[in-house]
């Protein structure tokens, strides 16, 4: 075999063996050699900030003492690695932990279900959990969501470029416009499309003529990630539990990105003080490991075993992983950390936006923050905003990886800069990332500029 000692060996390796449906090494032609925290160096030598964390899944950043730790114990200790769902002690202290992060009124009635270590999984499991419980058909999903790559979740996924041409897609998925202020379904904007949203949404399930059939429940995030981080208004979120409550449809809420601290609350939906009856989690739950788990109040548990299983649901050091990380979080008053960073965050997008009007939009909920780049000699929309710019925003990103910064973009048309930075980052990380992403900015539209 052929030693390998260059970055663009490495590189040429990758793409002549690896799968065409690779997606990160397209944008970030990158060998990493080690990471600690939000630092990443690649193999000459080159540092970068790390603000994509494992599209969310490294909420201490990268090797954090905590997680290296539990994994060596759980070496030294000789714990079984894979168990599926028998029990073992690391099993229940991680699961009593997660109860004791819940609402209190969740603590004492709900069960948890451990899944494959995919938050797509997840979706899926969840999925069956309220079809059994409800014997409803249609699944209620919205416009912008992203809930996972498998079929189902695709299915009652935004996207269509994902799902254009593949054929037997899960049926009896119906779309509902979620409130993206910024580009309003309704086309009027200002507070008024949360307000819309939730009255057509109440108006449809009760129309005998809406078409749609039984709903077994409503699934969205709330705070869409790939659709580009939208935050959900907070009255509409309180509206939704009250509509499908009334209902008797089972809400589902998709905490896989949003969950464990991203939005500077343990679950994001604690921020309107409401109460689902299904959450998801992924990715952070694992402590940077694989894991999926579903929580679901208890009455909901009415299939029978085996109905969703998987064979690396007992992934015990994800769960001691997992375990240590929420700990951490909780003891060293991360939260607190989150939304003092956020805060920092938005100012600093704030004052870039008040300079650069290829900004147009900053949005978000603590450390899950869009930046919507829009191109300003464009034709305004009818409430008045210009048009994205999907070529300025993938030029940003790549003077920002050239720079030392690692960000993703996403939401409709490619145009949103995404920061998912580690819950961890420093008041100095932070000014740095800033310092880097504005001097991006300015190098991408003066090239734009010059390209024109």
């Amino acid at each position: 075999m052929m030693a390998i000692n260059t970055k663009d060996m490495y590189l040429e390796l990758q793409n002549k063996k690896e799968s065409n449906a690779k997606s990160y090494p397209v944008r970030f032609p990158l060998v990493i050699e080690k990471a600690e925290g939000i630092m990443i160096t690649d193999v000459e030598g080159k540092v970068f900030y790390d603000c994509l964390s494992g599209a969310g899944t490294l909420a201490l950043g990268h090797n954090h003492q905590v997680v290296t730790q539990a994994i060596e114990d759980v070496v030294k200790q000789k714990i079984p690695l894979h168990t599926l769902d028998l029990a073992t002690p690391l099993k229940i202290r991680f699961m009593q932990e997660i109860f004791t992060l819940l609402p209190e009124e969740l603590r004492e009635s709900t069960k948890i279900h451990f899944c494959g270590p995919t938050g797509a999984d997840g979706v899926e499991a969840a999925i069956k959990l309220v079809k059994n419980a409800t014997k409803g058909k249609s699944i209620l999903a919205f416009q912008g969501g992203y809930h996972g790559s498998t079929q189902a979740t695709m299915s009652m996924s935004g996207n269509l470029s994902k799902k254009q041409h593949l054929q037997s897609l899960l049926p009896d998925v119906h779309f509902l416009p979620f409130p993206y202020e910024y580009r309003c379904p309704f086309g009027v904007g200002d507070k008024q499309t949360a307000k819309l949203s939730a009255q057509y949404i109440e108006n449809l399930l009760d129309d005998p003529e809406s078409g749609i059939a039984s709903p077994c429940g409503m699934i969205f995030e709330t705070v869409q990630g790939e659709g580009g981080a939208i935050p959900a208004d907070i009255v509409w979120l309180k509206e939704m539990r009250r509509i499908t409550a009334e209902r008797g449809i089972p809400l589902i809420i998709d905490e896989v990105q949003t969950g464990i601290g991203r939005t500077g609350e343990m679950f994001s939906f604690e921020h309107a003080g409401i109460i689902p009856d299904v959450i998801i989690c992924s990715k952070a739950i694992g402590g940077s490991l694989p894991m999926s788990i579903v929580i679901y109040k208890e009455e909901l548990d009415q299939w029978n075993p085996g109905a969703h299983i998987g064979t690396f649901r007992g992934n015990q050091l994800a769960m001691a992983t997992g375990l240590a990380t929420l700990k951490y979080i909780k003891e060293n008053h991360i939260l607190e950390n989150v939304n003092a960073r956020s805060y920092q965050i938005f100012l600093g997008l704030s004052a870039l936006q008040e300079k650069y009007q290829e900004i147009g939009d900053v949005r978000g909920r603590g450390l899950m923050i869009g930046i919507e780049i829009v191109n300003p000699h464009g034709h305004k929309d009818r409430i008045g905003h210009y048009p994205q710019f999907e070529e300025l925003a993938l030029t940003i990103q790549e003077r920002c990886f050239e720079n030392g910064l690692i960000i993703e973009v996403g939401g409709r048309h490619s145009a949103v800069m995404r920061f998912l930075p580690p819950l961890t980052i420093t008041e100095n990380e932070t000014s740095e990332v800033l310092k880097v992403f504005e001097k991006s900015v300015m190098e991408a539209i003066q090239m734009i500029k010059v390209n024109d």
